[in-house]
C-alpha cells in the first residue's frame, strides 16, 4: 500500500532532477510514463477518425451522410463532449488521484476501441459515430488530467520543457495516427479487421504503460461534485475569470486553436483548388504543419532558458501573422494547370514558399502556445487548477466552432481560400495586440527576452535562488536605466519595482515602467506623501505574495563603483515583519553593464550622461546577473546586504 508520503515523494520534483533538460525527462518516470500513454492516445484518436472518414468518403455508399458531410459530421460529434462534460472532468480530476483517472480513461478506450473493432469488421457507420462521440469523451476526461499532472510532478523551470515535450508528442501523435489509418484501411480486403485490431492494440499499450505512471494525489479531495454540466461550466469560467493574467491567457490559448483549425480545415481544399494537388500533396502540408509545430513546441526551453517565458508569446503571434500573410502572396499567383502529384509537386520552387510558409507559421504557433499552457499551470491555484483547464477546454471548443462557422461564412461570401488566410493573419495581429494590450505582462517580458537575447549577451548564475512563489525582496546594484528590464528577464514571476520618479519621466523607459506598475519612490524631504506611499504600495506588493526589487542605492552609480546602500530596505522588511510577513531578501549584482548605452558616461566638460553615444562598446556586448542565497529577513542590515552584491559583483 503507498502512503501518503511515498505518493508525495514519487510526484515531488527531485532537485537532482530540477535542470534536466526536455529530452532527460523522457528517462524518468515521473514524465515518460505520462508521455508515451498520452501519445498513444492521441494517435489512437486520430488512427479511428481519419480511417473511418476515409470509410465513409470513398468506400461506403450512406444515403445519410454523403461525403461532403464525413468530416464535418465526425468533427462536430468529436468535439460535442468538450462542451458537455469539460467542467465535470474538470472536477473529477481536482478531487480524485490523477494517475486513477488516466488508468479509468484507459479502461474506457479499451471498452470504446472493442466497439469500434465491432463497427469496423461490421462496416457498421452508427456504431462508429457513436464511437466517435465516446472517443471525444475520452479526450474530455484526460484533457484536464493531461495539463494538471504536470506541475504537480514538475519543478516551475521544467515546466516549459515538459509543455514542449507534450506538444510535440501530440501533433507527432496526429500525423501518425492519420497516415495509419489511411494506409490501413486502404488494404485490400483485410483494411477495415487491420484497423479493428490497430485500435484495439494501442488502446491496450496505453493502458499498458498508464500502469507505470507514479501515483498523483488529489488536490481537493473534499470538493463536492457538482453533476449539472450547465451550471459548473458557467462557474468553471466565473473561477477561470478570477485570475484575469490567467483568464486571458486561456483567451489567447483559445485563439490559437481558432487559427489553427482554421488552417487544418481547408488543408483539402487548399491542395485541391489552389495548389492543384492530388491527397498526398494534402498530406504534406498536414506534415509540413505537424513538423512546425513540433519544433517550435521543442524550441521554447531552449529560447525560454528553462523558465516560463512568456515573452515568447508576442514573438509568436508576430510569426503567426507574418506568415500566414505571406502565405496568401506566396499561393495567390499559382498558375491553374493539371492535378500534380507529390513528386511534381517538390519539383517546382513556388511551392517550397508556401511550405516554407507553412512551417514556420505553425513553429511560430509552437512558440506561442507552449509558454501559455505553462503560465496557466504555474499561476493557477492548485486545488482548482484542473476546473481551470476545463474552462478552456471548453472555450477551445466553442472557438474551434467559431473557425468553421467564419470559415464557412466567409467562402460562402466569395472569399477564396488565399484570402482566408490573409484575413485569418491580419485578425491575429489585431487579436494579439490587445491581449497584450489588456496584460502588459506579455509585452514587457517580450522586450526584457529582446533585450537580453539580441541587445546583450546575458548570462545568468544562481537564478534557481529566486523564489518560485511567495513574497520575496529583491535587492541589486543600480547601473543603468534598463536594469529593471533584464531583472524581469532573469525572473519566472512578475516583479514590482520601486523606482526613483524621475526615470518616469524618460522617453519610452518611463511608459514601459508605468506599464510594469513600478512604483515611484521621492526622497522623503522633497516629497513626504510620495514617499509614504511608495512604502504603503510595496507594503501591500508583499501581502499578496509577489516580488518586490528594490535598488538600495537610491540612483544610477556614476562611476561604475558600488554606492552605499540606503535605508529603505530595512523600513520595508520591519513593516512586513510588523504584520507577521517574513520576506526572504535575494542579492543580486548586475556586472559589466557600465559603460554600456544604458549606463553613465562622462562626456568632455565633465557632463555625466546616459543613453549617449550608440554602441559605445560595441553591439551584442557580454553582461550578467549573479544572484545570492536568500537573506532571512531577520539578519538583514543595509551593510551587509552591500557587502553580499560586493561580493556578487566579483564573482
Amino acid at each position: 500500500m503507498t502512503t501518503p508520503a511515498a505518493a508525495a515523494a514519487a510526484t515531488a520534483p527531485h532537485e537532482a532532477n530540477a535542470h534536466a533538460n526536455q529530452f532527460a525527462l523522457l528517462g524518468q518516470r515521473r514524465f515518460a510514463p505520462f508521455f508515451w500513454t498520452q501519445f498513444a492516445g492521441a494517435a489512437n484518436d486520430n488512427l479511428f477518425k481519419f480511417a473511418f472518414t476515409v470509410m465513409v468518403t470513398y468506400q461506403l455508399q450512406l444515403s445519410w451522410m454523403p461525403p461532403a458531410m464525413a468530416g464535418l459530421a465526425i468533427g462536430a460529434l468529436f468535439i460535442l463532449p468538450f462542451l458537455l462534460f469539460s467542467a465535470t472532468a474538470g472536477q473529477l480530476t481536482d478531487k480524485f488521484d490523477k494517475t486513477k483517472i488516466i488508468r479509468f480513461v484507459k479502461n474506457l478506450e479499451i471498452a470504446i476501441m472493442l466497439l469500434a473493432a465491432w463497427g469496423f469488421v461490421r462496416a457498421d457507420a452508427v456504431v462508429l459515430l457513436g464511437c466517435v462521440f465516446l472517443m471525444g469523451l475520452h479526450s474530455t476526461l484526460f484533457g484536464p488530467v493531461k495539463f494538471a499532472y504536470l506541475p504537480q510532478v514538475l519543478d516551475a523551470r521544467e515546466l516549459t520543457g515538459g509543455n514542449g515535450m507534450v506538444e510535440m508528442g501530440t501533433f507527432v501523435a496526429i500525423l501518425l495516427g492519420q497516415v495509419a489509418g489511411g494506409l490501413l484501411v486502404a488494404l485490400p480486403q483485410v483494411g477495415h479487421t487491420t484497423v479493428a485490431v490497430a485500435c484495439v492494440l494501442l488502446a491496450l499499450v496505453g493502458r499498458g504503460v498508464a500502469q507505470a505512471i507514479p501515483p498523483a494525489p488529489a488536490t481537493d479531495p473534499g470538493l463536492v461534485i457538482n453533476w449539472n454540466p450547465f451550471s459548473e461550466t458557467w462557474r468553471n469560467l466565473k473561477l477561470a475569470h478570477g485570475n484575469i493574467v490567467v483568464f486571458r491567457s486561456l483567451l489567447g490559448i483559445s485563439w490559437m486553436w481558432f487559427f489553427g483549425a482554421v488552417f487544418l480545415s481547408q488543408f483539402p481544399s487548399f491542395a485541391k483548388e489552389v495548389l492543384h494537388g492530388d491527397e498526398q500533396v494534402a498530406s504534406l502540408l498536414l506534415v509540413v504543419f505537424s513538423v512546425g509545430i513540433g519544433i517550435g513546441s521543442l524550441l521554447c526551453e531552449t529560447l525560454s532558458r528553462r523558465q516560463v517565458e512568456i515573452g515568447l508569446v508576442p514573438l509568436g503571434a508576430i510569426g503567426m501573422s507574418v506568415f500566414a500573410i505571406d502565405l496568401y502572396f506566396a499561393s495567390r499567383a499559382l498558375p491553374p494547370v493539371a492535378v500534380m502529384g507529390l513528386g511534381a509537386f517538390v519539383s517546382q520552387a513556388a511551392h517550397w514558399r508556401v511550405m516554407a510558409d507553412l512551417a514556420l507559421l505553425s513553429l511560430f504557433a509552437g512558440l506561442y502556445s507552449v509558454p501559455m499552457y505553462a503560465l496557466i499551470q504555474l499561476r493557477s491555484q492548485p486545488t482548482h487548477r484542473a476546473r481551470i483547464i476545463a474552462a478552456n477546454n471548453i472555450l477551445n471548443a466553442l472557438f474551434m466552432i467559431g473557425s468553421s462557422v467564419i470559415a464557412g461564412a466567409l467562402l460562402g461570401a466569395g472569399f477564396t481560400i488565399p484570402q482566408i488566410f490573409l484575413f485569418t493573419g491580419i485578425a491575429n495581429a489585431v487579436v494579439a495586440f490587445y491581449i497584450f494590450m489588456l496584460v502588459p505582462e506579455y509585452l514587457l517580458r517580450f522586450i526584457a527576452w529582446m533585450l537580453s537575447h539580441f541587445v546583450y549577451r546575458f548570462e545568468i548564475k544562481g537564478d534557481e535562488h529566486i523564489p518560485t512563489e511567495g513574497a520575496a525582496v529583491l535587492v541589486c546594484n543600480h547601473v543603468s536605466f534598463i536594469d529593471a528590464i533584464l531583472l524581469m528577464a532573469a525572473s519566472p514571476r512578475p516583479i514590482r519595482f520601486i523606482m526613483d520618479h524621475r526615470i518616469f519621466k524618460v522617453p519610452v523607459l518611463g511608459w514601459l515602467f508605468k506599464l510594469a506598475k513600478a512604483i515611484p519612490i521621492a526622497p522623503q524631504k522633497e516629497d513626504p506623501a510620495a514617499y509614504e506611499a511608495a512604502f504603503a504600495k510595496a507594503l501591500q506588493v508583499l501581502r499578496e505574495g509577489d516580488l518586490l526589487a528594490i535598488f538600495p542605492e537610491g540612483a544610477i552609480t556614476r562611476d561604475g563603483t558600488l554606492q552605499p546602500f540606503k535605508g529603505g530596505v530595512m523600513k520595508i522588511i520591519e513593516s512586513a515583519r510588523a504584520e507577521g510577513i517574513e520576506p526572504p531578501v535575494i542579492p543580486m549584482a548586475l556586472t559589466n553593464l557600465w559603460g554600456s548605452y544604458f549606463s553613465r558616461i562622462e562626456l568632455r566638460g565633465g557632463q555625466n550622461v546616459a543613453m549617449a553615444k550608440p554602441f559605445r562598446r560595441g553591439f551584442y556586448s557580454r553582461v550578467g546577473l549573479n544572484v545570492g542565497h536568500a537573506v532571512p529577513p531577520v539578519d538583514v542590515r543595509p551593510e551587509a546586504l552591500q557587502q553580499r552584491v560586493s561580493g556578487l559583483l566579483a564573482t
